[in-house]
C-alpha cells in the first residue's frame, strides 16, 4: 500500500494505482488532466509506487497549462510529419503561453508551409482522440528507432540520455522522444493558432544549423482561443517599445550596446517623477536616502554570496593593474547596504534602520532574453534594505506590503496576488541553515494572513539567501506580470557579521528585509505603458500641457503663457509652427498629452487660454487654469 496527501487528508491505496482509478473513486470532476505527484507530474495512467502529495491538475492550473501545450507541441510535430514528408524533428517544449517545435525543413522552405493547412490538420488529428502512450525503452531501442526514421536530432538528445530513464510517447501514428507528461488523449485539443515562424541554432549554438521555429498555442474551447487573439492584437497595440518609439521616451542603440536603454528627455522626466514621488513617499515613512557605486570589489560579492550564485549573471571582472584587484559591475545594491550598516556602531535604539536607493544595476543577460525595457543588461531598481530587531521583523515587513499596495492602487493595478515563493528543501542553491529558513517562512506565512492577502506558495522560487512574497499583478488586459517583491533575509547579516547592541549589553544580530515595491524601474514603466496604452494621470505625464498658437500673429502671447506654466512647474510645450491648428491638434492628440490649449486673438485680448476636451471645450483665465491644474496634480499624485 501507499499513502497518499490529496486534500490535506492522508488515503491509502494500492501500489501502482493510477491517478485515473484515483480520480474515479475520489468522484473528482471529469476535467482532469493529470496528477502532480511531489514535484512531479504524472499521466493519469501511470502508476503511482510511492507515498506523496497528490493534486489533480486542470486545465486552470498553471502545470495544467504547461502540460496541455506540450501534447499539443507533439500534435504540431505529427501534423508537420504528414503534410512534409522527410522533416526532422528537434525539441518542442511548452512555453509562457503556448509552445514550439525547432524543425529541420530540409528540402522545404518556410514560405512553402501553409499554416492554415498545418491548423487544420492538427485539429483532425485532434478530433480523432488517440491516446498519448508512454513506452519505457532501453537506450538502444530508442537508437535504433530514430536511425530507422534517419532523425539525428534525436539521435543526438539521446547521447545525453542515461539508459534506464528513457521514454518514448506515442498517439496515432507519431512516436517521439520525450519525458512527460501528457494529456489522456489528443481530443482535449479544440482550437489550434500558429502564432509565428522564426530561425533557431540547434541547441542554442549559433556553431550548429539553424532550425526553424514554429510557435503556436491551443485551447480547450473556441472562445478561449478568440478571447486571447483579441488580447494579443490589444497587446500588440499597446506595445510599450511602439508606444515609447511613438511618444520619444527613450531609444536603444547597437554602439552603446544591447539591452542598455537610452532614456530621451521626455522618458526621463517620467523616470525622475516617479523616483521624486517614491523618494517623498518613503522619506514619509521613516527611509534615508544612499548612494553607492556602480561597481565593487570582487571580495564584497564573494563575502555576499553573489558571486558564487550569480557569477554566470555577471559582467566579467573589471581588472585594475596597480595594485592587482577585480571589481564587478554592480549585480545587486544589498551588499553595499550592509557595508553602510557596518560605517558605525548601532544600538537597539536605533532600529530599525531603513535604507533606500535608486541603485543601477548589471547583470549579463543573453542577448535573444533580451526584450524593450522588460530584459535589460542595466537597470534601476527602487531598493531599500530595512535592518530591524527580530521582534520588529512582522510591523515592518507588514509596513512594507502596505507601501506596496498603496504604489498599485496609485496607478491603477487593482488585481493582484502574492506569491510566497519558498525555498526547496533538496536544492542546494541555498545559503544559510534549515531552522532560519523555516523561521523566515513561518513568518512571512503569518504576516500574509494577517494582511488578508490572497497567496499562494511557490517552492524553490527563493531568493539564495531567504523567502519572499512576489505580487503577481493583472494589467488592463488581464496579463500577469510580477511587480514589487519583498524579501526577509536571516544570512547576509551573518555573512557580513552585522550586529547591534541590544538592551542587555550584548551584541545581537538584525534581520534583513529587502524590498522593491516597483521591481525594476525599466520594467515597471514598460509595464504601465501598456497598462495605460501611453495615456500616463497627468501628475506623471512628461508632457502635461500642449500650448498651440492659431498663427504667428499671437505666439508672443504664447510666449508668455507658457513661462507662466513653466513657472508653475506645469510641464508645456509649446506648438507655434506655421502650420494649420487642425494639423498641430491632430499631432497633438497622437502624444496623448492631458491637456491641450488654444490661444488666438479673443485669448490675447481676455488673457485667457481654450481648454480643448472630449467632450467640448472652455474658455478660462490662464492664472484660473494654472491653479486648477496644480491642484489636480497634488489631489492625484500626493
Amino acid at each position: 500500500m501507499i499513502n497518499l496527501l490529496i486534500d490535506g487528508q492522508k488515503r491509502p491505496f494500492p501500489k501502482g494505482t493510477t491517478g485515473l482509478v484515483i480520480a474515479q473513486q475520489l468522484g473528482a470532476p471529469a476535467d482532469i488532466l493529470a496528477v502532480q505527484v511531489d514535484d512531479a507530474v504524472y499521466d493519469l495512467t501511470r502508476p503511482i509506487e510511492i507515498d506523496a502529495t497528490l493534486h489533480f491538475l486542470r486545465w486552470e492550473d498553471h502545470a495544467g497549462k504547461q502540460l496541455f501545450w506540450h501534447s499539443s507541441a507533439h500534435l504540431l510535430a505529427a501534423a508537420l510529419e504528414r503534410l512534409y514528408p522527410g522533416v526532422k524533428f528537434g525539441i518542442g517544449p511548452p512555453i509562457a503561453q503556448g509552445f514550439y517545435y525547432d524543425v529541420d525543413l530540409g528540402p522545404y522552405s518556410t514560405d512553402s508551409l501553409d499554416l492554415a493547412a498545418i491548423e487544420k490538420e492538427i485539429i483532425t488529428l485532434a478530433q480523432q482522440k488517440d491516446p498519448f502512450i508512454r513506452r519505457v525503452v532501453s537506450k538502444q531501442e530508442a537508437i535504433d528507432f530514430f536511425t530507422k526514421k534517419e532523425d539525428p536530432y534525436k539521435l543526438e538528445l539521446l547521447e545525453g540520455l542515461a539508459d534506464g530513464t528513457i521514454t518514448l510517447y506515442q498517439q496515432g501514428d507519431f512516436i517521439d522522444l520525450c519525458k512527460g507528461s501528457h494529456l489522456p488523449h489528443t481530443g482535449w485539443i479544440k482550437a489550434v493558432k500558429i502564432l509565428n515562424i522564426s530561425g533557431a541554432y540547434w541547441r542554442s549554438n549559433e556553431n550548429n544549423k539553424q532550425l526553424t521555429r514554429i510557435y503556436g498555442i491551443t485551447f480547450p474551447t473556441k472562445k478561449e482561443l478568440t478571447d486571447f487573439l483579441y488580447i494579443r492584437e490589444e497587446a500588440q497595440k499597446r506595445s510599450h517599445a511602439k508606444i515609447g518609439k511613438a511618444l520619444g521616451l527613450f531609444t536603444f542603440s547597437e554602439k552603446v550596446g544591447l539591452g542598455l536603454p537610452l532614456w530621451l528627455p521626455k522618458g526621463a522626466l517620467l523616470c525622475d517623477t516617479l523616483v521624486q514621488f517614491l523618494k517623498k513617499e518613503q522619506i514619509k515613512r521613516g527611509y534615508q536616502p544612499v548612494i553607492t557605486p556602480h561597481i565593487g570589489h570582487k571580495a564584497l560579492y564573494i563575502t555576499s554570496g553573489h558571486y558564487e550564485k550569480y557569477q554566470a549573471d555577471c559582467f566579467q571582472p573589471i581588472r585594475t593593474a596597480q595594485p592587482e584587484e577585480e571589481y564587478l559591475l554592480k549585480p545587486m545594491n544589498c551588499p553595499h547596504h550592509c557595508e553602510i550598516y557596518n560605517s558605525a556602531p548601532r544600538s537597539y535604539k536605533e532600529l530599525p534602520i531603513r535604507l533606500a536607493e535608486f541603485g543601477t544595476v548589471y547583470r549579463y543577460e543573453l542577448h535573444g532574453a533580451l526584450h524593450g525595457l522588460t530584459r535589460t543588461r542595466c537597470f534601476t531598481q527602487d531598493d531599500a534594505h530595512i535592518f530591524c530587531r527580530s521582534d520588529q521583523v512582522a510591523a515592518e515587513f507588514a509596513k512594507v506590503i502596505d507601501l506596496v499596495l498603496y504604489v498599485f492602487g496609485l496607478f491603477g493595478f487593482k488585481d493582484y496576488t502574492a506569491q510566497l515563493s519558498f525555498r526547496d528543501p533538496s536544492s542546494d542553491k541555498y545559503i544559510g541553515n534549515a531552522q532560519d529558513w523555516d523561521l523566515a517562512e513561518e513568518a512571512i506565512q503569518a504576516i500574509a494572513k494577517e494582511k488578508g492577502l490572497q497567496a499562494t506558495v511557490v517552492q524553490g522560487e527563493a531568493a539564495f539567501y531567504g523567502p519572499k512574497v512576489d505580487f503577481m499583478v493583472k494589467d488592463v488586459l488581464g496579463r500577469s506580470w510580477q511587480l514589487g517583491t519583498v524579501q526577509l533575509d536571516y544570512q547576509l547579516p551573518i555573512r557580513f557579521d552585522l550586529t547591534y547592541m541590544g538592551a542587555d549589553g550584548g551584541k545581537h544580530r538584525p534581520v534583513m528585509i529587502h524590498r522593491a515595491p516597483f521591481g525594476s524601474l525599466e520594467r515597471f514603466i514598460a509595464i504601465l505603458i501598456e497598462h495605460t496604452g501611453g495615456k500616463f494621470p497627468l501628475w506623471l505625464a512628461p508632457e502635461q500641457v500642449a500650448l498651440l498658437s492659431l498663427s504667428d500673429k499671437y505666439n508672443q502671447y504664447a510666449v508668455l503663457v507658457e513661462q507662466k506654466l513653466l513657472a508653475a512647474g506645469i510641464r508645456t510645450t509649446l506648438d507655434s509652427r506655421n502650420e494649420t491648428i487642425g494639423k498641430k491638434i491632430r499631432e497633438t492628440t497622437l502624444r496623448k498629452i492631458p491637456y491641450i490649449l488654444v490661444v488666438g486673438e479673443k485669448e490675447m485680448i481676455n488673457k485667457t487660454v481654450t481648454v480643448r476636451k472630449q467632450n467640448g471645450q472652455v474658455t478660462i483665465l490662464v492664472d484660473d487654469f494654472i491653479q486648477q491644474i496644480c491642484e489636480e496634480v497634488v489631489a492625484i499624485a500626493f
